[in-house]
């Protein structure tokens, strides 16, 4: 079975019930709920804070303090909170339980009403439970098409056994899971995914807690408010649940349970399921998983891609085979060239300096960056912006740059060269030397002295919500000379402008996504030919502003199999075997007989023993010999009495060959019928009845064991015996 517990396709987290183990396939936290909030500025601005409160028409004084009113949207005046896809409210639970106890109420009166019920535990009553609990919970307003849904209602996150991270973007929810739900298994990801998903999460933590917020809005979260609020505010999905950002401690306390990994080991979980981790091309470390048992293959494609960038390329040859391939993290921008993409920044950036404006890009402290750097490298003299200085701003600035020159194998065959040369794999290196690049932990120390214009400043966060990015949009927003570039696809640019409107600084849509697009993927699964395709339901139909492009979305054979957020999906699974081991001993004894041309079978008389999800057939135990001892044995020495088994016995008994031998031994007046399943001899003098059918041979008579003997002897005359 396959639970999902997040309705964002490239911030998945799946939970995955395979062959007695609970793996969590990702867990990626969803930011966008940020956008709901006003910006944390470093400085103070008197801008944001001489917005206008906003309050319902009832005049309540207290909603005024937490809403704030800008150019015509409503923002939340407080600490960012983030919605996280495990969480559920209370009123939904109550819900559940309320629902939950009208079924059993309904199905009890039903047991007892109905005559033909034997047990309520019986297959009848279990469907019978499973179609009222179905009915009740759609009754109750519990919908599973209801984004609003709570995801824990479908699993206890206690019991996951081990959580696979595919990049650092999908492990953002980590401490939260970790730290929060008597999780106590282990996670599994790459060097490069852990330590750059610990700089993500410290920037993100860093920008939090640098700007402190005396008031908490809570508010405008109770649901009789909220849904008297203007949209996005009144759209948002269960904010009774959202979260502030974790703490260090807790990130910290997180990464300590991650077990570090290379490309294509495999690692065995409780002896029932192998998982491997293959790269998939699109960031450092990044990996897709193979799940697998001896007899079962599920392959997890999460943020793949097939672009020549700097991670090493996708591995596609292991993904062949498989019995279900799991989709998800496909590109956001299916329209977009990346390679032009890349262009227009180059461009626009250019065009900017050169009339003496400054460009704002807004980013994360590792991925897309580098590529950006490497293309700036190969374009700044070219383009005459030599003079021009290009700033990095982040508190993990200086360690995002080094990891990425010292995670050598981690990269493509063309960076690993350079490593022995000796050249660094990337330009920026060669640009910080020179000076052309500098990079600082925040817009104060160092960097107010070195600061000159007009520059190129990469910071974060592309929310525009927090972070040193919200300084240099209250810095350069007045201006039309300057430009801020949107390269990260992860947030509307609109949503992200809307509480520095009235903006008279020009914004430039680029994103950049290398992520698998539709047209790669059909060209992926033509080639792995997977059995079965499991995929988020926004993969399977056109995007809503596109609906008639029928290219945007995965086309393969046999259909897709799709799933929302809560939502459980039986994974098509059609083998059913187990693999045994056969001890030694016990295979020297086996002793085949041939009972066909080409086919022989050999009896197997054993004990079947179980650990740790392996299974050994051992030898049987002796027959205890008979002892004059009294003492009683230990009980971890006592084993199970042997018994002399029965010889098993194949072949078919010729009807008219038997009832000849029957004569040559003194029986007469044998009648034959045929009937459906064989035939039935009856010995009339005797009394007796003799049933053979295909698979099983009756010898009825009254009370004469000494006939029922002579009569077996002779049925055993045509049989084989093992």
């Amino acid at each position: 079975f396959q639970y999902c517990l997040s309705g964002h396709p490239t911030l998945p987290c799946n939970v995955l019930k395979f062959k007695s183990t609970t793996i969590m396939l990702d867990c990626g936290l969803d930011m966008t709920s940020t956008l709901n909030f006003l910006p944390l500025p470093l400085v103070q601005s008197p801008r944001l804070s001489n917005l206008p409160g906003w309050s319902l028409k009832d005049g309540n004084a207290f909603l005024d303090k937490e809403l704030k009113e800008c150019s015509g949207h409503v923002f939340v005046d407080s600490v960012p909170e983030f919605c996280l896809p495990e969480k559920i409210s209370t009123s939904q639970m109550a819900h559940c339980f309320l629902a939950f106890a009208r079924v059993i109420s309904i199905f009890v009166t039903s047991l007892s009403n109905s005559p033909t019920t034997r047990s309520p535990t019986s297959h009848t009553a279990v469907a019978q439970l499973c179609s009222f609990w179905v009915y009740h919970m759609h009754t109750a307003g519990v919908n599973s098409s209801n984004k609003e849904l709570p995801a824990t209602e479908l699993i206890d996150l206690s019991t996951v056994d081990v959580i696979l991270i595919s990049n650092y973007h999908c492990m953002m929810a980590l401490p939260y899971i970790t730290e929060h739900t008597g999780f106590t298994g282990t996670v599994y990801a790459t060097e490069p995914t852990m330590q750059i998903g610990r700089l993500l999460m410290e920037e993100l933590v860093n920008f939090i807690e640098r700007v402190p917020k005396a008031q908490s809005a809570s508010l405008w979260k109770n649901k009789d408010i909220q849904r008297l609020l203007p949209s996005p505010l009144k759209d948002a999905v269960e904010v009774s649940t959202w979260r502030r950002c974790y703490t260090m401690q807790e990130v910290n306390s997180a990464l300590s349970k991650i077990q570090l990994v290379g490309y294509s080991q495999k690692i065995e979980l409780f002896g029932a399921v192998q998982v491997t981790p293959l790269s998939s091309g699109y960031a450092l470390g990044s990996s897709n998983w193979i799940i697998q048992s001896h007899y079962e293959k599920v392959s997890y494609v999460s943020g793949s891609s097939l672009l020549t960038t700097h991670p090493q390329p996708m591995d596609q040859a292991s993904l062949k085979n498989s019995d279900v391939l799991v989709l998800t993290g496909l590109t956001q921008i299916p329209t977009a060239n990346p390679d032009g993409m890349v262009g227009e920044f180059c461009s626009n950036l250019a065009l900017t300096v050169r009339n003496g404006g400054n460009v704002l890009v807004p980013c994360y402290p590792s991925g897309v960056i580098y590529d950006l750097l490497e293309c700036l490298y190969q374009y700044i003299d070219s383009a005459g912006l030599s003079s021009i200085p290009f700033y990095f701003i982040s508190p993990v600035a200086n360690s995002s740059l080094e990891f990425s020159q010292i995670f050598a194998e981690w990269l493509c065959h063309n960076k690993q060269s350079k490593v022995y040369l000796p050249e660094p794999p990337f330009p920026h290196a060669e640009l910080i030397q020179t000076n052309k690049l500098k990079h600082y932990p925040s817009i104060h120390g160092d960097f107010s002295n070195d600061f000159r214009q007009p520059c190129v400043v990469f910071t974060g966060h592309p929310s525009l919500r927090f972070g040193d990015v919200v300084h240099f949009m209250e810095l350069w927003g007045k201006s039309s000379l300057n430009t801020v570039i949107f390269t990260e696809p992860d947030f509307s640019y609109l949503e992200a402008l809307a509480p520095y409107q009235p903006l008279a600084m020009k914004c430039i849509y680029c994103p950049i996504d290398t992520r698998l697009n539709f047209i790669q993927v059909s060209k992926l699964l033509k080639e792995v030919q997977p059995l079965h395709v499991v995929c988020p339901e926004q993969y399977t139909q056109p995007p809503p502003a596109q609906s008639h492009r029928m290219d945007l979305m995965i086309d393969c054979q046999p259909p897709a199999m799709s799933y929302r957020r809560a939502e459980v999906l039986a994974l098509p699974f059609k083998r059913r075997y187990e693999k045994i081991e056969i001890m030694p001993e016990l295979a020297d004894s086996l002793v085949p007989m041939e009972i066909k041309p080409g086919i022989s079978l050999a009896t197997v008389s054993a004990v079947l023993h179980t650990k740790d999800n392996k299974h050994v057939l051992q030898p049987p135990p002796r027959p205890a010999q008979p002892t004059s001892s009294k003492k009683r044995k230990r009980v971890s020495e006592d084993v199970p009495d042997c018994k002399v088994l029965k010889p098993l016995l194949s072949g078919s008994i010729p009807v008219e060959q038997f009832v000849q031998t029957l004569e040559k031994h003194g029986f007469s007046d044998i009648k034959v019928e045929d009937t459906a399943k064989g035939h039935i001899v009856l010995l009339q003098e005797a009394e007796t009845l003799i049933q053979i059918e295909e698979d099983s041979t009756h010898i009825i008579c009254d009370n004469d064991e000494t006939l029922r003997v002579r009569l077996r002897d002779l049925v055993l005359r045509f049989l084989q015996k093992f």
